[in-house]
């Protein structure tokens, strides 16, 4: 329909819209033009399914359209975009335990997902239609508030789900939210409320100008900025973020003596309305009560459309069942309860221009190309820089310096290129040409035929020597606290250390009077690395970065020797007759052993004093899963993984790294993913819920 010479004016078109947009300046003039470019993009989105701009941009350009024949309706046309029928376009905080726990939602991305919610609803339920309450899902910091005898008394962060951090002075910083309120009016003496802590796009840009003013670096985005507030030490500094705080949940409550259930307290938008009638900022006003689950849908499609419009950040809209004898009725799984669940938007999207590729060097040697991009705003975050993976990706999306790509923050977190506008390219783009030799130490890069990425294999590369000490130090490793990323990085390029035993034969002394290095710094710095020598030998193992070797195949590869050199003498059919060892992980770990540099670094190790015997070995623990093999899968509702393999650790229970039928038991959480479908297909396996999983092993 177009031509490659009319695409390019149109796309050229559409950029001098989008600054004028900015500017907020039209001409009467050009609002053919503008029709017409709609148009174009209108044809690229929806008959071709291959858009050219972010739907945040053409939104943009229609409003812009839409305002002017708003205010020029002799303009108006009956082909016009406008006119078509139904578009859709202090000190540390003290713990906080809730009184009822906080727990996640699940979440749909389309019509489907809201379809199959709704039909799971009426089966528990056994009704024929349920009324749902919709409200957007708000993008900031969770809090829970407590309320005594009409008294604020308690505000605390969502934590883990069961107990958070105690934040009350911050709390009361929000000005939007009521030191007291007359909940005894409605016979209630105690009630937690839940919601949600933000801060306004308009403040905070504000914010943001006062700090560059003062030399400060900005805020990254409102959500980050809202949910660091309340941990802020200094409640002056709170306060001068404007912060508010929308509640819309009431998780318990409890009556004055003699006292009945208020009627606004049997429905969910009910609840709304008592909160906004006692001076909270409820979305009451945003909500909408719906008898079936078609005019959910209709409604969330609507909403996301101008989510762009409002005034705060939300990240999809929240469906509830509004009926709360009915909610009680349906109850709650371990992770998120049955009534409830939330619809997220789409990615947020932007088109920006593909300036350069840098190259990284990890640990392991993998070279990883990120791409330099001209800075744009994203879903409330300023992206200049995505990794593009390797030199197959970068060939599949045919990326080119100098192209016009299309990005995402796909889950609103994670950007990534969507692909490139290939369509507008003018011939002055560069081809990627991947680096035959390493960017740091010029080395020739190494690819295995079943990889797809390239790698230095010089082990003496300066970037994997800084990257393989930050791994040793790091928290699930030796764990030694206050050496972190840029400390290495720093002592390195001051020539104090140049490898891992150098770390236990630094010159304190040298610290002394460096930024950031106070006495206290450095005494507890020191401690740290002479604490670091007790570690035990599954630690030492997973920080020694051994490709493929991870902190559960490290604890098994510790039960298996009695002096960590041992390893060197076992061959390589031996150990992949260790358990949960494969001929991949066995390779590597033959490899690290045959290398004559890292046993003179073992070596240098235990002279300095770290544990490299085991001649107790580290067995597993004797308990009531003596014998029986775990794997935890997801995100779990209450429980950190690494707690939650310490726990069946120490009832005798074995870690495995991977799904097989040598496994017991997968434990899933929240994204369980492709080790959940995996063991659907084992009949031996046995599939368990966290608090299965703590009833298994006899806790509450």
């Amino acid at each position: 329909m177009y031509s490659k010479t009319e695409i390019q004016r149109l796309q050229k078109d559409t950029q001098e819209f989008i600054k004028k947009e900015k500017q907020g300046v039209v001409f009467n003039k050009e609002v053919d033009a503008l029709r017409e470019t709609l148009r174009f993009h209108e044809h690229r989105y929806y008959i071709l399914n291959d858009p050219l701009i972010a739907d945040g941009e053409y939104d943009k350009l229609y409003k812009l359209l839409e305002k002017t024949e708003q205010e020029h309706p002799e303009l108006i046309t009956a082909d016009s975009p406008t006119q078509r029928v139904a578009k859709g376009l202090t000190k540390d905080f003290p713990a906080a335990h809730h009184l009822v726990p906080m727990l996640s939602l699940d979440n749909s991305y389309n019509r489907d997902d809201l379809i199959d919610f709704d039909r799971k609803a009426k089966e528990l339920s056994g009704l024929l239609a349920i009324e749902y309450c919709v409200e957007p899902k708000f993008d900031g910091g969770s809090i829970s508030v407590i309320y005594e005898n009409d008294l604020l008394v308690r505000g605390a962060t969502r934590g883990d789900g069961v107990e958070g951090d105690e934040v009350t002075t911050n709390i009361k910083q929000i000005r939007s939210l009521p030191l007291s309120a007359k909940f005894s009016a409605y016979g209630i003496q105690q009630i937690e409320i839940r919601g949600e802590v933000l801060i306004n796009k308009s403040n905070f840009a504000k914010y943001n100008e006062q700090l560059m003013e003062e030399g400060i670096p900005p805020l990254a985005n409102p959500r980050n900025a809202a949910a660091g507030s309340l941990r802020i030490k200094d409640s002056k500094e709170v306060a001068k973020r404007n912060l508010e705080a929308f509640v819309y949940h009431v998780s318990y409550f409890s009556l004055l003596k003699g006292e009945k259930i208020p009627v606004e307290l049997t429905t969910h938008s009910g609840s709304l309305q008592l909160l906004w009638e006692l001076g909270f900022r409820s979305p009451e006003k945003e909500k909408r009560v719906f008898k079936n689950i078609d005019e959910v849908i209709t409604y969330c499609a609507d909403f996301e459309v101008g989510r762009d419009n409002l005034p705060y950040e939300i990240d999809g809209m929240v469906i509830k069942v509004n009926n709360i004898e009915l909610q009680d009725k349906l109850g709650m799984t371990s992770h998120h309860p049955r009534w409830a669940i939330a619809y997220k938007f789409k990615a947020r999207q932007a088109t920006t221009k593909l300036i350069d590729v840098e190259y990284q060097v990890g640990r392991t040697g993998a070279v990883t190309p990120v791409a330099k991009l001209e800075p744009v705003p994203v879903g409330g975050v300023t992206v200049s820089s995505i990794s593009i993976h390797n030199e197959e990706y970068i060939r599949e999306k045919d990326l080119r310096i100098g192209d016009a790509v299309l990005i995402e923050r796909a889950g609103d977190v994670i950007p990534q290129i969507v692909k490139s506008l290939t369509d507008i390219r003018t011939g002055k783009e560069k081809k990627i040409r991947f680096p035959k030799t390493c960017p740091v130490c010029e080395s020739i890069l190494f690819k295995e035929e079943e990889e797809a990425v390239w790698r230095c294999i010089n082990i003496e590369c300066p970037a994997q020597v800084v990257e393989r000490m930050i791994h040793f130090v790091s928290k699930d490793a030796m764990d030694i606290r206050g050496f972190g990323d840029a400390n290495v990085r720093k002592f390195y390029e001051l020539g104090w250390l140049k490898d891992i035993p150098g770390i236990y034969n630094l010159d304190f002394s040298k610290m002394t009077g460096m930024e950031g290095f106070g006495q206290k710094s450095i005494d507890n710095l020191q401690t740290a690395i002479e604490k670091s020598k007790t570690q035990p030998l599954h630690r030492l193992l997973y920080a020694l970065g051994i490709r493929f070797v991870g902190e559960t195949t490290a604890k098994t590869l510790a039960r298996s020797v009695t002096h960590l050199l041992d390893l060197k003498k076992i061959s390589l059919e031996d150990l992949q007759n260790i358990e949960d060892v494969g001929p991949k992980v066995a390779g590597s770990i033959h490899h690290f052993f045959s290398n004559d540099s890292n046993i003179e670094m073992l070596e240098q190790l235990e002279k300095i004093g770290l544990q490299l015997n085991n001649e107790k070995k580290e067995e597993s623990a004797e308990g009531n899963l003596n014998g029986q093999t775990f794997l935890f899968t997801g995100t779990l509702p209450t429980l950190k993984r690494s707690d939650a393999e310490a726990m069946a650790e120490a009832n005798g229970g074995q870690i495995l790294s991977g799904v097989s039928t040598k496994l017991n038991y997968l434990v899933v959480g929240e994204d369980a993913g492709s080790k959940l479908e995996k063991a659907k297909k084992i009949n031996s396996v046995k599939i368990l819920s966290e608090a299965e999983f703590l009833k298994l092993i006899g806790q509450k």
